[in-house]
């Protein structure tokens, strides 16, 4: 799986020297953690920008870590159709040495749930589903109980509000089943990644705040894309020359 993909080194364990990983379960048991990671990028936002609005640095942590457990869930879903158990204790980061972003993820519990066709399904770690909509509703829901973790340690550490974070809860999602399949190079493979994002966001599933938002757009070649409108801000406007994404609720609309 780490070869086809490109944003993170994926693994499922982590290395003897396991300097710059983070535990997911550590960070969310004592949130002071967060604080930490948010000057180390605050001093590379201003290294880079000459300034870091705190509303900016807080915005680009809540995504990066919510796409963690959401990445991690898109990509066994998408190549092995398969659910790990998303369990804080079970999944950790490393933050890159330069920009603070994570940039591998590893999986470092056994379990994980599947169809009945899966070859694992009779391993004592397997837990046996019926169906793809019944595998799909485990995701929702071991990812969604992870975020509620998550929307519950930042909110102690941050202003950003409870609807903003499971805005963004909802865009990591959405985004990282449309990256799996978008990583495969063509067409056909990104098609699947969007389907995905519509088997598993399929309805507004609260506390999730939106079905898929992807739809295809027309660029200025006149060549029809995939694109997708955000439900939450990573408040990169705020730095100095930049505007809002595209997609961005700001420009959309959208209740923040």
């Amino acid at each position: 799986m780490n070869g086809l993909q490109r944003r993170a080194g994926i693994r499922f364990d982590l290395p003897a020297d396991a300097t710059g990983w983070q535990r997911c379960g550590d960070l969310l048991d004592d949130p002071e953690h967060f604080r930490t990671w948010q000057a180390l990028l605050s001093e590379w936002l201003v290294e880079q920008h000459g300034t870091a609005p705190s509303r900016t640095a807080a915005g680009y942590i809540m995504s990066w870590y919510l796409h963690v457990p959401a990445y991690a869930a898109a990509l066994l879903l998408h190549h092995e159709r398969r659910v790990p158990s998303l369990d804080p204790a079970e999944l950790a980061f490393r933050l890159n040495e330069g920009r603070p972003h994570p940039d591998g993820i590893a999986v470092l519990g056994d379990r994980f749930y599947c169809l009945p066709s899966d070859p694992g399904s009779a391993l004592p770690e397997a837990t046996v589903v019926a169906d793809e909509q019944a595998l799909v509703a485990v995701l929702r829901a071991r990812y969604t109980a992870h975020a509620a973790r998550f929307v519950a340690a930042y909110t102690r550490v941050s202003r950003l509000g409870t609807r903003m974070l499971w805005a963004a809860a909802t865009d990591a999602l959405d985004n990282s089943l449309w990256w799996a399949g978008k990583q495969g190079g063509t067409v056909e493979s990104e098609g699947a990644g969007v389907a995905d994002a519509a088997l598993v966001l399929d309805a507004v599933h609260p506390p999730l705040t939106s079905a898929s938002t992807l739809r295809t757009t027309t660029d200025a070649d006149g060549h029809r894309e995939w694109s997708r409108r955000r439900e939450s801000c990573c408040f990169s406007y705020l730095l100095p020359g930049e505007s809002e994404c595209a997609g961005c609720p700001r420009t959309c609309g959208r209740r923040l």
